[in-house]
């Protein structure tokens, strides 16, 4: 007898910001790290392409670049594959997706983080939301804090 399979549900989170300017601006502060250095760390870099190195926080996060699309409408899919620095992790993989679509003079952007441990839910929502501030003010070339006196 064959197993029919189970739906499954994994815990996420999803934020929906609406920020000034073009794609092609809100692009480059999300993937330049040097343009958000509070947040990513002065020793981080995403490599600007599919199957590119991404490294954040000194090394504490690492992952792949899944999918890089730059051009309207853009996305830019991260796959989470190590955090804490060792090899090995006791946190699962996790996806991370921004896209960006164009609204008149402005940019919808949509993050998708999952999964996500439940016992890190408001932590996580507490962090995206921090990023997203610092995202949008310095977008609006506005004074970006690090994250740690957000």
């Amino acid at each position: 007898m064959s197993d029919p399979g189970q739906p499954l549900r994994v815990p996420a989170v999803r934020f929906e910001r609406i920020l000034p300017g073009s794609s092609e601006r809100v692009w480059q502060h999300l993937t330049e790290c040097s343009r958000l250095p509070g947040w990513y760390g002065d020793d981080s870099n995403i490599e600007p392409r599919e199957g590119g190195a991404v490294t954040l926080m000194g090394g504490h996060i690492r992952g792949v670049v899944t999918q890089w699309k730059p051009k309207p409408p853009a996305c830019l899919y991260l796959e989470r594959v190590r955090c804490g620095g060792s090899p090995e992790s006791p946190y699962p993989e996790s996806y991370l997706t921004f896209e960006l679509e164009s609204q008149g003079g402005d940019v919808r952007l949509t993050l998708r983080h999952l999964p996500i441990l439940e016992r890190f839910e408001k932590q996580n929502m507490m962090g995206w939301h921090t990023f997203l501030d610092m995202l949008g003010a310095a977008v609006r070339d506005r004074p970006v804090e690090p994250r740690e006196r957000t």
